[in-house]
């Protein structure tokens, strides 16, 4: 899976931009922190959930629960925009 080609990620300081290129349903943008900013960053190449999971355990001291959980909610988000690709 990855972020649709429809969508541009953009770094704004210490946040991740995704935004709408208009090729979209969905019309805006998305202002993430930076757990979801890392998130769609893992997904601006093709990778698996279990890849970003370990890719955040790596990062941040977190259990594997919580780094699973985080990730579904990402990427279930992201999803309902219509921003990721499977």
């Amino acid at each position: 899976m990855k972020i649709n080609s429809g969508f541009l990620a953009h770094n704004d300081g210490d946040s991740k931009l995704l935004v709408s290129t208009g090729a979209t349903k969905f019309s805006g943008l998305v202002r993430s922190n930076s757990t979801a900013g890392f998130i769609i960053e893992c997904l601006e190449n093709d990778t698996t959930e279990d890849e970003i999971v370990a890719k955040m355990q790596k990062k941040w001291d977190v259990d594997d629960a919580t780094a699973r959980r985080d990730v579904r909610k990402i990427i279930d988000k992201l999803r309902e925009i219509g921003a990721i690709d499977d």
